[in-house]
């Protein structure tokens, strides 16, 4: 027993649990010294200060309010409904969209409604609608219907806000769903323009971004306008008709009252004069019964405490010693705990060697597995069993997103980050605080791929607001580069949806419009062919080329590829009109001598620009120097600019126009004589019959396969008139354009 009294290492046990037992006292002493009615008084002094930052953030929010009220007004269109009822739907359609972009810019706005005093027609942030049928299927309420609405802006009447009532709020799911809401009206005394604004606040938005949860746990809120009218209350039953009689507010604008076993805060904003109330139990009850036993439970686990150090030193002592044996120290005399923490570091230092190889492996695995599912091809039973053990990793949510980020240096000789590592862990960084599960993978060059779950597919639009605001941070922290998204469609959580949502993303690229939004998303791509590509002045280039006109050259090329950047063509479309611009100006340059290896890098080289061009600047930038080479090189000899390629192609593209000799010699910088006897020359009739014959021929496909009158297809094939056309019609084939259909029918 005098052995084990007298061992270091017992002691050591005994007086490392007694610090434990005194830091506890002492803690304890420190409570009931400063009682829990000093608590109480901390408390309510934070409480206050919180109430004033959360009044700070209404009044802020009501600000932010006003501010897009402004802006609406601000926004043009004040003339798209006319008295008379007419519409300009083009206007009204960019004013719903302005309406949707100043919405997507404050979280707590439910709504933008707009409407005219002599129109039905009611223009929101998500669309037009009817008044009556906006507030009677979108926004039901028993008193806030569009004849109150209507009532109202018919009056005079300052900005009025409206005390938060229940909603029903038809949803995108074909539900109906139970909303409290705020209506805040815009004044009409002094109108800023002609539209009557209605702005929709959603109450439990606002409540999370004033922060309510800072609030004394048990206090309540309410809040009024300047009317003492209620407008918002987290309570249902505040009990304030006696209180509000007694209040008077001070220079400070506010004051408290105490009634009962509850203490009444009143602040009033410097802002737009709301009254907030604050109601909080101004003392804790039984504060005497807590101290005695709070006394009684210090004493007592002090006491307890000693025993059962005692008690737990001996207890201890023989796992120690075994605890020494397993790390190797044999039998050792005494106690020295220095051994069991370098042991225990020991083995840490191989953990963590081991869990960094191991890691390293199963990132490896995860990246494989990842690939292997994109393919989409069968694989051996056992190769899937493997495969099989990493699903989990990827398919944690119900559904899942394909987000394809690639990185666009301005210098592509040299990397924008410090490593492709380094710039796939921030990506995965960067999504893991938007708090989105996402396996993040290097695809090759400067491309990579994440994989992004989804609780529901409904929350696809949430993810895309953040995916976007994301993305846009991310590449504010690079330096030298942009950066180009693309998000797939929804599909469920299986393995072969896999390469869909990967064939979505690859697919999709191509076909961004050249103004599009960092992040391209996949539904709301639309394929539009609005190609700008002027035959003939591409024409003119090469023969300007020919002549070493270098500058006109130069402003054909930069006018064409600005227009098809106006047009906001796709990126793929704008590649083929460079290309097509590319291989007219290497046709000269062929003519020109140039050797043909030379021409074949010119074009890889051109072809590796256009693939990889993060905008219209570099590709114009590598036409523009082309156009210049050839320019340089052309003899500037006089070059005759008749051309029978390009006159059949622009009889055939401007066949319904009136195309007169005069307008063809001046198309062709020539006179209308010359042109006639080279037109016959060249092709062996004249030129009037020739026109003829081109329109005849698609006069004829069009009596075949269309139902349009004898006379809209003369005039589309353009003929002046009917008679003409069926005078000439008969001509050349001997029937009337009437007889050639029935016949056609038979």
């Amino acid at each position: 027993m005098k052995r084990i009294v007298t061992n270091a290492g017992l002691l050591q046990i005994f007086f490392a649990l007694l610090l434990v037992i005194t830091v506890m006292f002492v803690s304890n002493y420190i409570v009931y010294k400063n009682s829990i009615s000093g608590i109480y008084d901390k408390v309510t002094q934070n409480n206050a200060l919180i109430m004033r930052s959360i009044i700070q953030s209404f009044d802020n929010s009501f600000r932010t309010v006003n501010n897009v009220i402004h802006s609406v007004h601000g926004l043009r269109y004040d003339d798209s409904i006319q008295a008379d009822g007419r519409m300009k739907m083009s206007e009204i359609y960019m004013m719903q969209e302005q309406l949707a972009s100043l919405l997507s810019n404050v979280d707590y706005l439910e709504d933008i409604i707009v409407f005219y005093d002599h129109s039905n027609l009611a223009v929101t942030s998500r669309g037009t609608s009817d008044l009556h049928t906006l507030f009677t299927t979108k926004y039901r309420h028993e008193v806030y219907d569009a004849e109150y609405w209507r009532s109202l802006s018919s009056t005079k009447h300052e900005l009025k806000t409206f005390p938060a009532a229940d909603y029903r709020v038809y949803s995108d799911g074909s539900q109906y769903k139970n909303k409290r809401l705020i209506a805040i009206v815009d004044g009409n005394k002094f109108r800023l323009s002609s539209k009557n604004i209605i702005m929709l606040v959603n109450v439990e938005a606002l409540m999370k971004h004033v922060d309510q949860k800072a609030m004394l746990p048990g206090a309540s809120l309410i809040v009024m306008d300047q009317a003492r009218n209620i407008l918002l209350s987290t309570e249902e039953s505040f009990g304030l008709m006696e209180i509000l009689n007694d209040v008077y507010f001070k220079a400070g604008n506010e004051t408290s009252v105490t009634r009962e076993n509850f203490e009444y805060n009143f602040y009033k904003s410097n802002y737009n004069a709301f009254i907030y109330i604050d109601k909080v139990p101004y003392q804790f009850q039984n504060i005497d019964s807590v101290n005695q036993a709070n006394r009684i439970i210090m004493f007592t686990g002090i006491l307890c405490a000693l025993l059962l150090s005692g008690l737990l030193s001996i207890y201890l002592y023989k796992p120690v010693k075994r605890i020494l044996q397993l790390f190797g120290e044999g039998q050792v005399k005494g106690n020295d705990f220095r051994k069991i923490h370098s042991g225990i570091l020991r083995i840490q230092s191989e953990n963590d060697s081991y869990r960094k190889q191991l890691e390293l492996v199963d990132a490896e695995m995860r990246k494989v597995v990842f690939f292997q599912t994109l393919d989409a091809f069968p694989h051996t039973e056992e190769q899937d069993a493997l495969l099989r053990r990493h699903y989990p990793d990827f398919f944690r949510k119900k559904y899942f997103v394909m987000l394809s980020l690639e990185a666009v240096p301005e210098r592509r000789d040299r990397l924008p980050f410090d490593s492709i590592e380094a710039f796939e862990s921030r990506l995965r960084e960067s999504l893991s605080s938007e708090r989105m599960h996402a396996e993040v993978f290097h695809h090759g060059n400067l491309r990579f791929l994440a994989m992004i779950g989804l609780d529901q597919s409904s929350g696809r639009e949430t993810l895309l607001r953040r995916l976007g605001n994301m993305v846009l941070r991310f590449e504010k922290g690079l330096t030298d580069c942009a950066l180009r998204g693309c998000v797939s469609r929804t599909y469920e959580s299986q393995v072969s949806n896999c390469a869909k949502a990967y064939d979505d993303v690859v697919h999709a690229s191509p076909y961004r419009k050249m103004k599009d939004a960092i992040l391209l998303d996949v539904e709301t791509l639309r394929y539009e062919w609005n190609v700008y590509f002027p035959f003939e002045r591409v024409e003119k280039l090469s023969n300007l080329l020919l002549n070493g006109r270098r500058d006109e050259a130069v402003e054909i090329v930069r006018e064409t590829l600005r227009e098809n950047l106006d047009r906001n063509v796709h990126r793929n479309q704008l590649k083929h009109v460079a290309n097509a611009i590319f291989f007219s100006m290497l046709q000269v340059a062929e003519g020109n001598g140039n050797d043909r290896q030379a021409l074949y890098r010119l074009e890889l080289d051109f072809q590796r620009t256009a693939e990889g061009a993060s905008g219209v600047a570099d590709i114009e930038e590598a036409l523009v120097s082309l156009a210049a080479s050839v320019a340089s090189q052309s003899q500037g000899e006089q070059r005759s600019k008749l051309n029978p390629s390009f006159i059949s192609q622009y009889i055939d593209l401007h066949y319904m126009e009136n195309l007169y000799l005069d307008h063809m010699a001046e198309v062709l910088e020539t006179t209308p004589k010359y042109f006639s006897n080279y037109f016959k020359k060249t092709f062996g009739v004249n030129y009037v019959e020739y026109l003829n014959k081109v329109r005849l021929s698609h006069a004829k496909e069009l009596l075949k396969d269309s139902s349009l009158t004898v006379a809209e297809i003369g005039e589309k094939t353009g003929y002046l008139n009917s008679s003409t056309f069926t005078t000439t019609f008969k001509k050349y084939y001997g029937i009337s354009p009437s007889e050639y259909r029935k016949r056609q029918v038979s």
